[in-house]
């Protein structure tokens, strides 16, 4: 099975690649991808070194605090941090700077993830929620490196084809050392898919840890301004947004300033790449509009354009909507803003944020199932500025509650790694 499941992905790569260097996503760092690294670009061990990746800029962020709980814990070690995305490469080397290197995961294939493999040389791979690569554990696995998932994340919908894609190519979850499950259920899930019993662990969430001292970073004067933030103004903030969910938040701009006729709307796509066409949508629906880096202080709606600024601009809000919540995406991190004392308001589609709305909801997150009905309830909500205080101290006090999972997860990697943390 290894054998086939290592032809068919030359075959399949050969076929895509094309497709890859064109994509958005994916086609900076052919070399990276393909496993070619210069000489000594690991640099020297000194200590342990482990290799972390998350496929995208938020899956990065959600192991940040591990990496500083390693370099704290953990005497001598170095971090690798790989991604998939353009986007997660850029942000990893702009905010991820405890890593001691950033680059691309290889493809999956035999030769470029030997060769990722032979130019990083980790003792321990750490792969992020369902990231099972076969030919990449393979290639650990051949070199005696210890592989670990963490945040680990099934979702019940995709078991079934889990259990396809493992009879095809062989369970690559039997040579994983260790899997630490964000919840029970995960656990339960894994376990059915084969997962040794002794190996599964339930330490938690590591992406609320990186929210512990949002609510302590100081205002930036220039965003406020550039989002027309002004004291007595209202500010309602839609976080994350995908296709097709502007369209419905306008109309409710317009039915919430009946009432509210000095409320602004920040709207942060998930992809930036679409901010024109988002600020071109707001003009055709009577409102003034611009993107954040050209100044629109004045401007009813403002549609933010830069990476890297959206925790900041939540700090801002009077009020906050977080996307991918009205379309099919499952969800986006509706804890970022609760952890700045904001009231956080989503749609029904939550499926890949579960844990998050457990968290949150009756705490001052509210999930809504139509437009119309968020419409309503950020309409009374706004008319209630003391309701709003005190839901938003809710959501604050909801995220501190469940951090710490960054410690367990660095706990249980220097176990199996039979490493004497620093005291």
């Amino acid at each position: 099975m290894p054998i086939l499941y290592a032809a068919a992905s030359y075959v399949a790569f050969w076929l895509l690649w094309p497709f890859l260097l064109l994509h958005r996503k994916t086609r900076n760092g052919q070399a990276e991808r393909l496993g070619i690294h210069p000489s000594g670009f690991a640099g020297p061990k000194t200590g342990p070194r482990v290799w972390m990746h998350g496929s995208s800029a938020g899956d990065l962020l959600a192991l940040k605090p591990m990496v500083g709980e390693l370099k704290r814990r953990v005497p001598g070690c170095s971090v690798v941090m790989t991604t998939f995305t353009n986007s997660g490469e850029s942000m990893a080397r702009e905010r991820l700077r405890e890593a001691d290197r950033v680059t691309y995961v290889p493809w999956d294939l035999p030769g470029a993830t030997g060769r990722a493999m032979e130019a990083i040389r980790p003792d321990v791979l750490v792969l992020e929620y369902a990231e099972i690569w076969p030919n990449l554990i393979r290639a650990a696995k051949k070199r005696g490196v210890k592989v670990v998932i963490t945040n680990g994340r099934f979702s019940p919908d995709k078991v079934s084809r889990y259990q396809l894609f493992f009879s095809l190519v062989g369970n690559p979850l039997a040579s994983i050392d260790l899997f630490l499950m964000r919840e029970d259920d995960e656990a339960e899930r894994i376990l059915g898919l084969g997962a040794p019993a002794e190996r599964v662990r339930v330490t938690g969430n590591t992406k609320f840890d990186t929210l512990a001292n949002a609510e302590a970073d100081e205002e930036d004067p220039g965003l406020a301004r550039a989002l027309g933030a002004k004291k007595g103004a209202p500010l309602l903030i839609a976080g994350s947004t995908h296709e097709g969910e502007e369209a419905l938040l306008l109309p409710i701009l317009h039915r919430l300033r009946l009432d509210h006729p000095t409320l602004r709307l920040a709207i942060a796509p998930r992809y930036v790449d679409r901010a024109p066409r988002i600020v071109a949508l707001a003009k055709e629906a009577g409102f003034t509009a611009g993107l954040r880096s050209q100044g629109a202080p004045d401007a009813d709606v403002v549609v933010l354009d830069t990476i890297g600024e959206l925790s900041a601009a939540y700090r801002l809000a009077t009020l906050v909507f977080v996307g991918g919540s009205f379309t099919n995406r499952g969800g986006q991190n509706i804890l970022e803003p609760a952890a700045q004392g904001k009231v956080v308001l989503f749609g029904p589609n939550m499926q890949n944020f579960h844990d998050s709305v457990q968290v949150l909801v009756g705490r001052g997150g509210i999930q809504v199932a139509s437009p119309e009905q968020l419409a309503r309830v950020a309409g009374d909500l706004l008319a209630r500025p003391e309701k709003l205080a005190e839901l938003g101290a809710l959501a604050r006090g909801a995220v501190r509650a469940v951090q710490g999972a960054s410690a367990r997860n660095v706990e249980e990697i220097a176990r199996l790694l039979e490493i004497q943390e620093a005291a």
